[in-house]
């Protein structure tokens, strides 16, 4: 599954950049090189992030995990 980077070109210079498919994950800067490296930090630790939050929720509970491989529809 490939994700979707949104990058903005800024009027005042620069850009934001954000994964449509990923809520939280958004970022900027100067250049597209440093939005894009950003971008994929951002992205990294926004599903950490949920990773984390789920391990929390579930702790103590008989719970089971997979991993899971996404095809497109």
């Amino acid at each position: 599954m490939k994700l979707t980077a949104v990058y903005v070109r800024c009027p005042k210079g620069g850009y934001a950049a954000f994964v449509e498919e990923l809520p939280g994950a958004n970022t900027q800067g100067e250049t597209m090189e440093e939005a894009r490296a950003n971008l994929r930090e951002a992205a990294a630790l926004v599903i950490e992030g949920y990773r984390l939050l789920a391990e929390e929720r579930t702790a103590g509970a008989d719970v089971q995990r997979e991993a899971l491989d996404l095809v497109p529809a």
